[in-house]
């Protein structure tokens, strides 16, 4: 028996966990901004809903399967979106919402990818090119609390499909699918997959300048966009290769890529596009029974990764010297105060050596001495300096 992890899940305490819950709150206050409804959905569903259509997709592919006692064909959720059928269901439109929970795939385990991953997904049922430009508002203020860097990438389904159709290629879902390998693999290996679709010329095509593809009809749609995504300070970044491998979007697709200097302006065509990190959040547009729908999905794992942010939360730890009563009460009283504080029973030599173990930056000591004298002693254990504190209505640490 051992109690390691499965292979592809993780455990995250102390600090990690820290940064993990502090981001997640940025994301869920700005989605609250917005309008956005929070809503909770179950993980495990049955697998031909999980499913739902999309069976050829590479992420579908990877769902975790399983069955209960009944026998009955079960699945893990491997996305938020496909549920979108079940929750906007008979809602007045556009329906906006969010959602901040994990999700699972049985994929191989590579650096910073894990087999559960917590996603924070915003979506809009009943969308236009307005609600597209107002999650993309919502998805910079995100990223400029995190204090990431990024650049987001913008391309159109239907333009792509425009292009194809004019070169006359065949199995346009699969062809699609490699080109959304661009900036994953070399050129030459995308050429060579390609080949076997007789497709390998539209990488000429995605060298050419942005003039170019102002004849597709459907770049009306990526210029609207832009046009909109302005009032809201949002800058695009136009790449004509980005086509987003699952099958269901029908429009404007997105990819926001962090760690481009803010005045590094790095062409599309650039082999530099290769040294960005990750994608951090993606999405674009697709439809919910018919309507048409956007959304856009953080990884919760890549934004902790990407993000400078550091937490500096004031914890607190009253050290009682047998005098538990007193210890409390004060605990108490700076609870009340919006502190975070825990109670140490035991030796003074203990207690500093255990806020030491835990981060924690003040000690106070309640001992019958203070208690006597109605003051308690206060270290810090940054600087090594001590003071003594009048216990008050107040406390003042």
């Amino acid at each position: 028996m051992t109690n390691e992890t499965v292979k592809g899940f993780k455990d995250f305490t102390g600090k990690e966990a820290e940064k993990r819950a502090f981001v997640q709150e940025v994301i869920r206050r700005t989605f609250e901004k917005y309008n956005f409804e929070q809503v909770e959905t179950p993980i495990i569903e049955y697998e031909e809903f999980v499913r739902s259509g999309n069976s050829g997709d590479e992420a579908i592919s990877d769902i975790f399967k399983l069955q209960d006692k009944g026998k009955r064909n079960l699945a893990l959720r491997y996305e938020f979106t496909f549920q979108l059928k079940r929750i906007a269901n008979n809602k007045k439109l556009p329906y906006k919402r969010f959602q901040i929970g994990p999700v699972f795939r049985d994929e191989p385990v590579s650096g910073n990818r894990f087999r559960q991953f917590t996603q924070c997904d915003i979506d809009v049922v009943g969308s236009t090119l307005k609600e597209e430009a107002e999650i993309l508002g919502a998805a910079k203020e995100i990223l400029d609390t995190l204090k990431i860097k990024f650049k987001i990438f913008v391309n159109n389904r239907k333009l792509l499909n425009e292009i194809l159709d004019e070169q006359e290629v065949k199995n346009k879902e699969e062809v699609l699918r490699e080109i959304d390998k661009i900036d994953k693999l070399t050129e030459k290996e995308v050429r060579e997959n390609l080949k076997k679709f007789g497709a390998e010329n539209v990488l000429e095509i995605f060298k050419k300048p942005i003039s170019y593809f102002k004849k597709y009809k459907a770049y009306s749609e990526i210029e609207e966009l832009a046009r909109i995504c302005k009032c809201y300070g949002v800058v695009l970044n136009f790449q004509p290769s980005l086509a987003r491998g699952l099958s269901y979007y029908k429009g404007n697709v997105f990819e926001i890529k962090s760690d481009i200097k803010a005045n590094e302006n790095i062409s599309i065509n650039s082999p530099k596009i290769r040294q960005i990190k990750e994608t951090i959040c993606a999405g674009g547009s697709y439809e919910v029974e018919g309507k048409p729908a956007t959304g856009i999905s953080f990884g919760l794992e890549r934004l902790c990764e990407v993000t400078n942010i550091i937490l500096n939360i004031e914890k607190i730890l009253i050290a009682s010297l047998e005098q538990d009563a007193k210890a409390i009460s004060i605990a108490q009283k700076l609870r009340k105060q919006g502190k975070n504080v825990s109670i140490f029973y035991g030796k003074p030599s203990k207690a500093l050596e255990y806020a030491n173990s835990y981060g924690i930056k003040k000690v106070v000591f309640v001992g019958k001495k203070e208690v006597q004298q109605k003051k308690i002693l206060v270290k810090d254990l940054k600087t090594g300096k001590e003071k003594l504190i009048v216990i008050g209505r107040k406390l003042g640490i």
